[in-house]
């Protein structure tokens, strides 16, 4: 039986940490019954999925975990927080938790981590659930593709400066608006002169390089797919959605009606009936 959402004020409690090849892993199981494993992407964290992981858990035992340099995991100092390297620690993290076939979803890039696990890693998988996902490329907003080019101008800027930038940023993330408390979540492991690298780390090494083996081969998935997107998407187009629904073998297609990018947050129980229906 796996922990409870903390009541005070609804974000998920990772209080477990598991040793991985290129870092230390922060992770959380909840509730009981098959398992899901849920990969948030960037520049977020686990507590995306805190208003949907609450729904799944009356079913299934729902592993949620902060990818390497991300939230309240910690990445060795040689380690780079690559697609790759997040696939990988995603195959560790399958076999830690000696799942032999769980239901694996993927938001943002996490869904090219959840891709590249699958079908490079060869982590098994009973259904895949690819949200806003960045599979097909090319997918980095502009945003990121400018901190790429300028990553020391980035890193260097004063820390208020960096803030200024990025706080407006996360906003753009859901359709509906953002409050306060919210945003300081999703903000609060990237604050600080060591947020700030960490951030400006993440975006230099999200790459479609680490994506395009796995593209390759999604016309040899056979695992049922579900491809779910925010009808509101302002970082990823509905339209990306149709093509990665279109490359895999019967994959069904949904939209989430009044959701953003981050559509967990926009829209959580429509998601979580979404995916509790799909999962059956």
């Amino acid at each position: 039986m796996g922990e409870t959402v903390r009541a005070d004020t609804g974000a998920l409690r990772l209080d477990q940490r598991i040793r991985v090849e290129a870092g230390e892993v922060a992770t959380g199981v909840y509730g009981s019954g098959s398992p899901v494993v849920l990969t948030h992407g960037t520049p977020a964290s686990a507590q995306l999925w805190r208003h949907v992981v609450p729904e799944l858990a009356h079913r299934h035992t729902v592993y949620v975990w902060d990818l390497l340099g991300f939230g309240e995991s910690t990445l060795d100092g040689s380690a780079a927080p690559s697609i790759a390297t997040q696939a990988a620690t995603l195959a560790e993290l399958v076999g830690h938790w000696e799942l032999t076939s769980p239901d694996l979803v993927g938001h943002d890039i996490g869904g090219g981590v959840v891709a590249r696990a699958h079908l490079v890693e060869g982590v098994p998988a009973r259904r895949l659930a690819f949200l806003d996902a960045a599979v097909i490329g090319p997918w980095n907003t502009a945003f990121t593709e400018h901190m790429q080019r300028y990553a020391d101008a980035y890193r260097t800027m004063p820390e208020h400066a960096f803030a200024d930038l990025v706080a407006p940023r996360l906003r753009t993330a859901t359709h509906h608006g953002m409050s306060d408390d919210v945003l300081d979540l999703y903000l609060a492991p990237w604050r600080g002169t060591e947020g700030q690298r960490r951030w400006v780390a993440q975006a230099e090494h999200v790459h479609f390089d680490d994506t395009r083996e796995a593209v390759e081969h999604l016309g040899d998935i056979t695992a049922d797919t579900l491809v779910l997107w925010g009808e509101q998407d302002g970082w990823l187009a509905p339209e990306v959605g149709d093509r990665l629904a279109a490359a895999v073998p019967g994959a069904r297609r949904e939209d989430v009606p009044g959701a953003g990018h981050f559509a967990p947050e926009d829209a959580p129980h429509a998601v979580a009936r979404s995916l509790t229906r799909f999962f059956v």
